[in-house]
This record gives C-alpha cells, sequence and structure tokens, in this order.
C-alpha cells in the first residue's frame, strides 16, 4: 500500500542527462514536439514556425490516429524527423511514472542536439512569435554563447469569444489573452524554454537546467531559476511565446476528452483546465503580437 501510494504522490518529471558534444558548424534552433491527433490546427503551427526559420522538427508521435503525421511530412520535408513515442513508463520499485513528454526532449537534445545553437520545446498550442526581427534566428543573435537557457513565460489566450473553431485559423482569430503574463493561473507560473542542447544536464516540460540553476531572459539579463517568477524578469523584446489553452469551446471539450499526458493526473484534469480557463478570462486584452508578425514577414 506505501508502495502503490508514493507511486501516485511523487512522478518522475525532471530527467537527467549528459549533454551531446557540439557538431562542427552547429547552428539555428530545433524545435521538439510530441503529438497526439492534432491535425486540425499542426499545419497553421508548422508553416509558422517554418516560415518564422525553425531549421528541424523534432516530432514524436504520441499514437496519432489521424492526419497528423502526414500533413506535417507534406508540410515540412526533409526537416521533419519522426520518432513513435508510445510508451508508457515507470520506476519498477515505486511504481512512479516517468513524464513522457519530458522523456522525448531528453531525448531529442541527447540525440539530436549538437547540431543546433538552440532547441526549443513546445506543443502545437504554442507558438514562438519573433517582437522585432523576421525570423528567429535573428531575434536570438543579440544572446551571447554564455546564455545557455531562456525562459519564456506564456501568453495565455481562452476562447476569444467562440464556440466553434472559426475559419480564420488560430493566429487570425484568437486575440484576447490573461492581462498579466506573471499572474499564477494554474496554480503556477508556466514557462517554456528555449535552451543550448549542448549544455543541457536536466530536463522537464518547463524547466531545463543548464548549470548553475540560472536562467536568462530574452534581453539576455540573467537570473536565478528560482527567481524568473519575479516581476523584473518579464520581457517580450524579442520573442514572445503565446499559448493558445482554450481556442474554441467545443476544441476544449476534445481536449479535455483526450485526457492529460500523466495518466494519474486525468482524474482532475476536467477540473483543473475549466478553473484555468475560467482564470484566463477574468482579464483579458488584446493581444496583436503573432499578426503584427505576420504582417511585417509578409504572410498577410
Amino acid at each position: 500500500m506505501l508502495r502503490s501510494t508514493i507511486g501516485r504522490l511523487w512522478k518522475i518529471g525532471r530527467i537527467g542527462m549528459v549533454p551531446p558534444a557540439p557538431e562542427p558548424g552547429r547552428a539555428g534552433l530545433a524545435v521538439a514536439l510530441v503529438v497526439r491527433n492534432e491535425a486540425a490546427h499542426v499545419r497553421e503551427w508548422a508553416e509558422f514556425h517554418a516560415a518564422a526559420g525553425v531549421r528541424a522538427f523534432l516530432v514524436y508521435d504520441d499514437r496519432c490516429t489521424d492526419a497528423t503525421i502526414p500533413v506535417l511530412r507534406e508540410t515540412l520535408g526533409d526537416r521533419l524527423v519522426v520518432t513513435p513515442w508510445r510508451q508508457r513508463l515507470s520506476d519498477a520499485g515505486l511504481e512512479r511514472e516517468i513524464h513522457n513528454q519530458a522523456l522525448a526532449y531528453a531525448h531529442a537534445a541527447s540525440n539530436f542536439g549538437g547540431a543546433f545553437r538552440w532547441m526549443a520545446f513546445i506543443d502545437v498550442d504554442e507558438f514562438l512569435v519573433p517582437r522585432q526581427a523576421l525570423d528567429l534566428d535573428a531575434a536570438l543573435a543579440h544572446l551571447g554563447e554564455e546564455v545557455a537557457n531562456v525562459s519564456l513565460p506564456w501568453h495565455m489566450f481562452g476562447h476569444s469569444g467562440h464556440a466553434t473553431p472559426p475559419e480564420g485559423g488560430v493566429l487570425r482569430s484568437y486575440l484576447r489573452r490573461a492581462a498579466d503574463p506573471m499572474t499564477d493561473l494554474r496554480g503556477v507560473r508556466a514557462f517554456k524554454c528555449l535552451v543550448d542542447p549542448c549544455r543541457l544536464v536536466g530536463v522537464g516540460v518547463h524547466t531545463m537546467e543548464t548549470g548553475g540553476g540560472l536562467t536568462w531572459n530574452d534581453r539576455g539579463e540573467r537570473f536565478r531559476q528560482r527567481d524568473r517568477e519575479a516581476r523584473g524578469f518579464y520581457s517580450t523584446d524579442h520573442v514572445q511565446l503565446n499559448h493558445y489553452y482554450a481556442r474554441s469551446k467545443s476544441e476544449l471539450e476534445a481536449k479535455i476528452g483526450r485526457g492529460p499526458n500523466l495518466a494519474s493526473k486525468a482524474p482532475e484534469y476536467r477540473r483543473k483546465v475549466l478553473r484555468t480557463v475560467a482564470n484566463i478570462e477574468k482579464d483579458e486584452v488584446e493581444d496583436r503580437a503573432a499578426l503584427d508578425y505576420l504582417a511585417r514577414s509578409g504572410q498577410i
């Protein structure tokens, strides 16, 4: 009984790793992505990031049964690497579930990271938006070699009034987000990370370890990891991370139906998701950063 209880309470969400050796001429940004039946939106996501200069898409196929992978192959061509990712693993001694998403990120960094200066770990509902530059390489060019780990705060978007999927796509249709990106909306302030994979020693979903307990904002200002939730850390001068958390009401119901990545969280998942959406929509502002980028880069 004790072992079973510990297994339910303690999840393996942080994975240690030996960083890959840098390869000659390494450069650019790769994105690691876990997908499960994302055909409705994956083309827009892939086209956006391909146009923004992502050099490789390391996609982990978590039991897709729809057209997600064919759409990615058609859209990305030889920039796409697909890895089957259907396992559910646990610590055999304590029955502790290993976070499948964190495991995919560790695999991506270990096996492919040596070729790239940067690696991002995001989902199909998350977009890396350059704020001034025309592509992500240029948006990150001001960061020196000492910068190993950039934490990007979530900008959380709700329904924007849509009950069913709008025809215009995500970026053009969802323009309202939580007013304060540094507000606690889920019980924790959430970030996703851009890292130098050749310095990556610890992998989580929202926190990456590159040594010294340090992270940087997109301006290149250094902070302790534990201090990134302070308001002085916030910046979107160069890159903004948009998280289209809810999309339309019908799509949110489908998201809830798919369930969480960790099976142990399934019983509380619906309540948690609906609470997060309610928190997003308590205080919203219009955000046109993605549309401004599409216009600036000639995509609209």
